[in-house]
């Protein structure tokens, strides 16, 4: 039987070919070694609650296949029914809290549902069992109790669904008995190319389970004791909207029993909003039942070519064995440390990490794009960004794709799909915790890239998450940028490539199957040197597409620099926003002028190159090296020339005035401390000192919550929307304390400010999140830098989850009179 799975045998041929020497590996050994840890992996990733926009949804990583998902609502009151129905995640409905306790994206785990409003309290255990050729098998155990302000016997009406989006089928398998319901398990079949065959059963749950009675007529003709099956087909475009599909089917049973009982004797609510049971063949099944008090059933999916059927009691045993592992893993790779080393810590990371990673989802569909080039987007005029708005408006986008992507989400609510430039913050926790996961996720956006280089900024693939954004926000522009933070996860993977040469065989023969699969590309290098050379082109292009659309102008304007073609400005720039500089609303120079230089940009621009010349030297690119070492000097001398102001004491945009003259537009803030951010002021330049003296001020950025995003003493601190001009945002200030630590782990004269800031940064951000989430139940968007209260988008497991990576850095001794006398 092992011979068969996937794990099994990735992990076999990841021992034998890791003993290889280098440069003794036969070409062939790692080309089948290279295609086997591939096809492990998809297998090992094919399942999982890859539908993050709904509080339960399941999904394999195939476009148009088999999906399924869970609806709830409390059924006591005629008023309330309709809307307590649970499905998509969303702000402000009544939840006191939800998300994953524990989650391994190859495993399994726990996820909890706080539901007030219906009074509800749901556990939902998923987990995966590996085996056959088909992902292997999954399952969901669902528990529901009644919170403590609930009736005992409160009436909860659970949905479980499942349908089928392409080629296949899917049917009821049971016998349908008197037609009354199902008095045991319900059984689904089906069958799609991809999936092969499998079955899913609704178990009817354990004995204890109770159910609504009533003495009224209908109770007869539909006992609550039964679970009922509808069967539908559904076109194809509207298949997502299952819980508008399940209403519309639900309405004609409603229109029956008013035109048969009347209003005079209508049947209690728990009745009266079922589906009927017509079970048969369709491309949805919809699994209803109705419990009184709390109750449990489970789900479990069975591939054909499993070795054996999921069983409930095989799923008891597996939810133990993925909570005892996850929990092992946790300890050994991202335990917090001192002064976090406590149980409420380690509960707080592990729920914001398995977020993170339960975040994750598979998107595939079209999405809407503006071809039209036109020449307004060039953004060369005075007024440009008046001329660049009529363009917009009289363009006709067009429909690209279908494409894929494989991501993290910032919020399941709110933003339920791909962002840009939050995946790279987003990937650094995950890349601790499953360095393959983090990669297969990098290529997943690369493969986005079109033949000019260009990856859209935000991924709005198909009509489910076209839902979810307002129109005018939908159309994607192929001049536009973002922060290229990706690059941040393609340098550390080099980082650990480097650390990795001393990591002895043995040890990663230790290691169990699964485990070799969270690292496969560092335990053989020769795996991990494919993977970058089979992205370099992708990146190279990338970064030339950056160098060739988001130019600044150095000449035009008599500017002194180093070189007269490292400068950049963002195209996408409004009167009052700069959206495609992720840092929408943080001022900038008014009116804006097409000679802007950003300081930002060039910073990222620093970081991406540095990032491509370290990848060129481990490929042995040399010609690219010295290539890439020209820009990356140019560019260090050009944000110095460019950007540094004397008398400021900061970075600055620059822009043009109306002497056309080149001049400083200093706002201090994140803007002005992009060029630490991004590694380029390290421990021996002469601008770090102003720099740490800067985010260090009370009066500037430093606030006992964070890093603010804009100093107190700017003018438009706290202004207008607020959005970026004075909150406190976790992804920023992560990149002020990973700097932070550089600094202070390396010998210069700033060692010691820095170590205190970085203890002093890490306590204040931790210590704020935990408490809002604690008071909360949630993560933010961002948090108040006056109060600490978290603001915004509620559940934002995305950066804010950067966190997890905070406590797991080590606390650094402080000599306390040295940095007394520092700061």
């Amino acid at each position: 039987m092992h011979l068969f799975n996937p794990l099994f045998l990735a992990g076999s041929l990841l021992c034998h070919t890791v003993a290889i020497a280098a440069d003794q590996a036969p070409v062939d050994d790692i080309s089948v070694l290279a295609k086997e840890a591939a096809r492990a992996n998809n297998q090992s990733l094919l399942w999982g609650p890859f539908k993050p926009n709904l509080y339960f949804g399941v999904r394999p990583r195939i476009p148009n296949s088999l999906f399924a998902g869970l609806m709830w609502a409390k059924v006591d009151d005629f008023n309330t029914a309709q809307q307590n129905f649970r499905h998509t995640c969303e702000q402000n409905e009544g939840m006191a809290g939800y998300g994953w306790d524990e989650y391994d994206i190859r495993k399994g785990g726990r996820e909890t549902i706080h539901d007030v409003g219906n009074s509800l309290d749901l556990t939902i255990d998923f987990i995966k069992v590996p085996g056959g050729q088909h992902g292997g098998n999954w399952a969901a155990r669902v528990k529901g109790v009644p919170r403590d302000d609930a009736a005992a016997d409160q009436p909860t009406s659970v949905v479980f669904y499942s349908a089928l989006e392409g080629l296949g089928s899917l049917d009821v398998g049971t016998d349908v008995g008197d037609g009354r319901g199902f008095e045991g398990d319900v059984k689904l079949t089906g069958y799609t190319p991809e999936l092969g065959e499998f079955s899913i059963d609704v178990t009817k749950g354990p004995e204890s389970n109770e159910h609504p009675e009533n003495d009224h007529p209908i109770y007869e003709e539909k006992p609550l004791d039964r679970t009922w099956v509808s069967s539908l087909t559904v076109p194809s475009e509207h298949i997502w909207q299952t819980k508008v599909v399940m209403f519309a089917q639900m309405k004609e049973g409603v229109n029956e029993y008013i035109e048969k009982y009347g209003p005079e004797d209508p049947p209690p609510p728990a009745q009266v909003f079922t589906i009927k049971n017509a079970p048969g063949d369709g491309n949805t099944q919809l699994v209803q039942k109705v419990f009184k008090g709390a109750f449990e059933f489970d789900i479990l999916f069975s591939s054909g070519s499993s070795p054996k059927p999921l069983t409930s009691d095989a799923i008891t045993q597996e939810i133990q064995s993925a909570s005892l592992s996850f929990a092992e893993r946790f300890d050994k790779v991202l335990s917090p440390q001192s002064p976090f080393d406590s149980a409420k810590y380690s509960k707080f990371s592990k729920s914001m990490l398995s977020n993170l990673v339960g975040g994750i989802g598979f998107f595939h569909g079209e999405d809407v794009v503006d071809r039209s080039g036109a020449p307004e987007y060039e953004e060369e005029n005075e007024g440009f960004w008046e001329e660049a708005a009529e363009a917009r408006s009289r363009a006709q986008p067009v429909l690209e794709g279908p494409k894929d992507l494989f991501t993290c989400v910032p919020s399941r609510p709110f933003f339920p799909r791909g962002f840009l430039w939050d995946e790279g913050f987003h990937l650094i926790p995950v890349m601790e915790w499953d360095l393959d996961l983090a990669l297969e996720i990098v290529k997943s956006w690369f493969n986005l890239m079109d033949e000019d280089g260009w990856i859209a900024r935000e991924q709005i693939l198909g009509t489910e998450a076209r839902s979810k954004v307002p129109p005018e926000f939908t159309v994607q522009y192929p001049h536009y940028a973002n922060p290229p933070t990706l690059f941040i996860i393609l340098e550390a993977f080099i980082d650990k490539m480097e650390a990795q040469k001393n990591i002895s065989v043995q040890e990663i023969k230790e290691e169990d199957a699964t485990e070799r699969l969270r690292s496969a590309y560092l335990q053989q290098p020769e795996l991990g040197h494919m993977y970058i050379r089979s992205l370099y082109p992708l990146l190279k292009r990338h970064y030339f597409w950056y160098r060739s659309t988001q130019r600044g102008d150095v000449t035009s304007y008599d500017r002194e620099a180093f070189s007269t073609r490292e400068a950049y400005r963002w195209r996408g720039r409004s009167e009052q926003h700069i959206l495609t500089s992720g840092l929408d609303d943080y001022p900038r120079a008014q009116p804006p002028h097409p000679g802007e230089l950003h300081v930002d940009l060039i910073s990222w621009m620093g970081m991406m190159t540095r990032a491509l010349r370290r990848i060129a030297e481990n490929l042995g690119e040399t010609e690219d090296v010295e290539e890439f070492k020209v820009y990356e000097t140019a560019i260090e001398r050009n944000i110095d020339d460019l950007h540094w102001d004397e008398q400021a004491q900061t970075f600055c945009d620059a822009t043009i005035d109306e002497f056309e003259e080149s001049v400083h537009v200093c706002h201090k803030g994140y803007i002005s401390i992009f060029p630490f951010l991004t590694g380029i002021v390290g421990p021996n330049s002469p601008r770090l000192k102003a720099t740490l003296d800067l985010i260090s001020d009370p009066e500037e950025l430093w606030s006992d919550y964070g890093i603010r995003s804009l100093s107190k003493k700017d003018e438009f601190y706290g202004t207008a929307e607020n959005y970026w001009r004075s909150p406190v945002w976790v992804n920023i200030n992560y990149l002020v304390f990973k700097n932070l630590y550089d600094i202070a782990t390396a010998n210069g004269p700033h060692q010691e400010q820095a170590r205190e800031m970085y203890s002093s940064l890490r306590k204040n951000v931790v210590e704020n999140v935990f408490r809002e989430w604690k008071e909360t139940g949630f993560a933010w968007e961002q948090y108040n830098p006056e109060t600490g209260q978290g603001q915004r988008t509620q559940h934002f497991t995305g950066w804010t989850s950067m966190v997890v990576k905070m406590m797991a850095m080590p606390e650094l001794a402080v000599d306390e009179k040295k940095s007394h006398d520092e700061l």
